[in-house]
């Protein structure tokens, strides 16, 4: 180990190790070994060893314009976790987006945020913010709400004492408003939100329950001119929770769930579209 090696970021091997894969956090696209060293804070040096023998493990993969990124190996290793749950969950995600084409997410809690390990979605629909393996703010998502909601009162008091993010103009970040706003998930057990992660979005959410305990939340994620289908939407996601819910048990599957409703007529005009979000921000 050299003296520049001392003066940067992680010290010990696998620390150094992690902080090389950790570079890949959040990204969509690959890294050059500079880029990977600057977001892991270390030497170039340093990182250009651990990035080869990443490589030869099969945890990174070069491209041909010799850029890195996660390699098929721990890709592979990586849909390991989670996998019961997804593989239980993921028939009704697809009966709830077969019933109304609308995106369908699922997410865990990862510390301070929803890491979603599934999805059913259609590219001409909404284009969605989130994507497997990503995470987003436990505040500024449906699923995250529901999730924040099952934690006990010191985590959300800790979780609302934090400098909050605020992906969008309409993301609430005041701890007041939103102490209430769990306060209200957890009475009606779901969640609504209209534009907190994305302009133009609404996402309606359940939780999964597994031993009393939520361990996951459901959602669909639609566009806010539907907001008038918020209510004919409520029992199939609801309803799919709980699918999922009886399934993590070793329940029956049963019968998948009943229709939805045929869409009520639109009823309100684009002003009162605009009034209707203006005065809930969730």
């Amino acid at each position: 180990m050299t003296a520049d090696d001392d003066k940067h970021g992680p010290h010990g091997v696998i620390e150094r190790v992690l902080a090389v894969l950790a570079a890949f956090e959040g990204t969509t696209g690959s890294l050059t070994v500079a880029g990977i060293a600057q977001r892991a804070e270390l030497p170039v040096s340093t990182t250009y060893r651990i990035v080869a023998s990443l490589e030869g493990w099969g945890a990174l993969r070069k491209g041909s314009d010799g850029r890195y990124q996660i390699g098929f190996r721990l890709w592979s290793l990586g849909q390991q976790a989670g996998r019961r749950l997804r593989d239980r969950a993921h028939p009704f995600l697809q009966d709830l987006f077969d019933l109304t084409h609308e995106n369908v997410h699922l997410a865990i809690r990862d510390g301070l945020y929803s890491l979603y390990i599934d999805k059913v979605y259609n590219s001409r629909k909404l284009p969605i913010v989130s994507r497997i393996g990503g995470r987003l703010p436990l505040h500024a998502t449906a699923v995250g709400r529901v999730l924040l909601a099952a934690q006990p009162d010191w985590f959300v008091d800790a979780y609302l004492a934090r400098e909050l993010e605020s992906p969008t103009p309409s993301t609430v970040t005041d701890p007041a408003e939103l102490a209430e706003i769990i306060h209200t998930v957890r009475r009606e057990g779901m969640s609504v939100t209209y534009e907190q992660m994305r302009l133009g979005a609404i996402s309606l959410a359940a939780p999964i329950v597994y031993e009393e305990e939520t361990v996951a939340s459901v959602a669909l994620v639609f566009d806010i001119s539907q907001a008038g289908e918020i209510e004919r939407l409520r029992p199939a996601v609801k309803g799919t929770a709980d699918k999922i819910s009886r399934a993590m048990r070793g329940g029956s599957a049963g019968a998948v769930m009943r229709r939805v409703p045929p869409p009520a007529p639109d009823r309100f005009s684009g002003g009162e579209k605009s009034r209707l979000h203006a005065a809930d921000p969730r």
